[in-house]
């Protein structure tokens, strides 16, 4: 009896947050609506345009690095105030290769520097700051590698420093290879949600927002004021957004403006971004979020988003915890027919699911377009993409757990292969990770569980939690079967 109380106690505990999440979440698109009823504000081109510094930072990236630099060299900009700094970490060949490649820049009468560092300190956190020591421009645009922004990205980028205290302008992500596969469609799904309905909600709400580490221009004297980029966390990224907000930054967002970027193909390096973004999430809120609680120029409002901000990665944790414990769930209530009221509040708390389903409907038909047949697809794509993720939960628990346990790790970078077609070429190239570990077995010991989740439905006759098992099942199925056998 005592266990089925610590059972259904977590149980609760777990939906009950998820449930705040996805209420929170809610606000978020209803500021998305808001905002896209509003009009878009013109703002003046400067009479005089200032000095940008490009910032590439780069490590290992021979499959990708030309395709970048001819991109950025095209870029629509004075070049008398415009500076190219190649901040180059690789330890391999595509050194040499990036070096000749910058070199023939320099020679075309570019305004270009190739900077080389050999011990890797601080991972992309100390090349930006390295740059940034000898960078000539007033503001900092930053592209990683797979990114390729249209000629006229500065040129739409930096009016919006229209006031003084504008600190960032992030743009929003596009992606060259959306339709290549399974794992491109759904990587591209939960990003069009953040880039869409997250970054909107939060910049219309006054909330606390984030550069994305790609994509964006930094005021040079924000990054200084803020303690410059700091490589103690493995998101650099947001751990500088929160430091120059709470020294009353401001941020602008730009949804209108797409940068368009390679989607990782190969699970392995979909898996090693993850485990960097979800890991420096959690590490951020160990770091940040004691600014951000005592802070008195935020409000309640803004504190209780900047938390689930800081936390949305540990999401991931709750939803392995309910999946989990789903299963002994069935047989309790089996056993204890006297606690259905308690079943029934429980269920009720699944209203979060529809939540979810509404928010990203909502991003993807502005991008798709609506109607029924668009709704259907929709539907196939969000119960894939739910499906995967739930997968991909067990690998992003240990993620989050160490940044919150604070266990330092290195940055993998995400390798990047020139693809923007659903072409097979990359396919046998270095950079693709293909060991297996003891969270891969573990995968498919709970792929073997959900099945058993779905016998467990018939022994007891409760068919309530049905299509969760068979998402769960699907997700850890597709997991296990291309970690074992995809030849990538």
């Amino acid at each position: 009896m005592i266990i089925d109380y610590f059972i259904i106690g977590l149980y609760t505990l777990a939906l009950f947050v998820i449930l705040i999440y996805s209420l929170l979440q809610l606000q978020l698109v209803l500021n998305y609506k808001k905002a896209k009823k509003q009009k878009t504000k013109v703002v003046q081109k400067p009479a005089d345009w200032p000095k940008v510094t490009v910032q590439l930072p780069l490590y290992n990236e021979k499959y990708v690095v030309k395709r970048l630099l001819n991109n950025i060299s095209r870029l629509d900009y004075p070049s008398s105030k415009l500076e190219i700094q190649v901040l180059d970490d690789s330890t391999d060949s595509s050194k040499t290769y990036t070096e000749q490649l910058t070199q023939d820049l320099i020679d075309k009468g570019v305004n270009a520097h190739y900077i080389h560092r050999t011990d890797r300190k601080n991972f992309k956190a100390g090349a930006l700051k390295e740059g940034l020591k000898i960078a000539q421009g007033e503001f900092i645009a930053v592209f990683d590698a797979d990114f390729l922004p249209q000629t006229d990205w500065l040129k739409k980028t930096i009016p919006h420093f229209n006031h003084p205290n504008v600190g960032v302008v992030q743009t929003r992500w596009g992606h060259v290879n959306r339709d290549y596969s399974v794992l491109t469609k759904i990587q591209a799904f939960a990003l069009d949600f953040h880039f869409l309905i997250e970054q909107v909600g939060r910049s219309l709400g006054g909330h606390f927002i984030n550069f994305n580490g790609t994509a964006g221009v930094w005021r040079k004297a924000c990054i200084e004021d803020a303690g410059n980029w700091q490589g103690d966390t493995l998101t650099e990224d947001l751990d500088l957004s929160y430091r120059a907000q709470l020294k009353g930054w401001k941020f602008t967002y730009l949804k209108d403006v797409v940068t368009p970027a390679e989607l990782p193909v190969v699970l392995s390096a979909a898996r090693s971004q993850q485990f960097r973004w979800n890991k420096g999430a959690a590490e951020n809120f160990r770091k940040n979020f004691s600014a951000v609680f005592h802070s008195k120029a935020l409000s309640p409002k803004s504190k209780l988003h900047s938390f689930f901000h800081l936390l949305n990665s540990s999401m991931f944790l709750l939803i392995l915890m309910v999946a989990i414990l789903s299963i002994p769930i069935l047989y309790i209530k089996f056993q204890q027919e006297s606690w259905d009221l308690i079943f029934y509040i429980l269920a009720a708390m699944g209203v979060s699911t529809l939540i979810f389903i509404y928010g990203y409907w909502t991003s993807y038909k502005d991008i798709y377009g609506s109607g029924f047949v668009s709704f259907l697809k929709f539907i196939g794509l969000f119960i894939t993409f739910f499906s995967i993720a739930m997968g991909l939960s067990v690998h992003n628990t240990l993620a989050i757990l160490e940044g919150h346990f604070n266990k330092k790790s290195a940055f993998i970078r995400t390798p990047k292969f020139d693809i923007s077609s659903n072409t097979d070429t990359w396919k046998g190239k270095t950079y693709i990770n293909k060991k297996l570990s003891v969270l891969n077995g573990i995968e498919i010991l709970l792929f073997g569980y959900f099945i058993y989740g779905l016998y467990s439905a018939y022994y007891t006759q409760d068919f309530g939690l049905v299509i969760f098992h068979l998402m769960l099942v699907f997700g850890f199925g597709f997991i296990s079967f291309k970690t074992l056998f995809s030849k990538a």
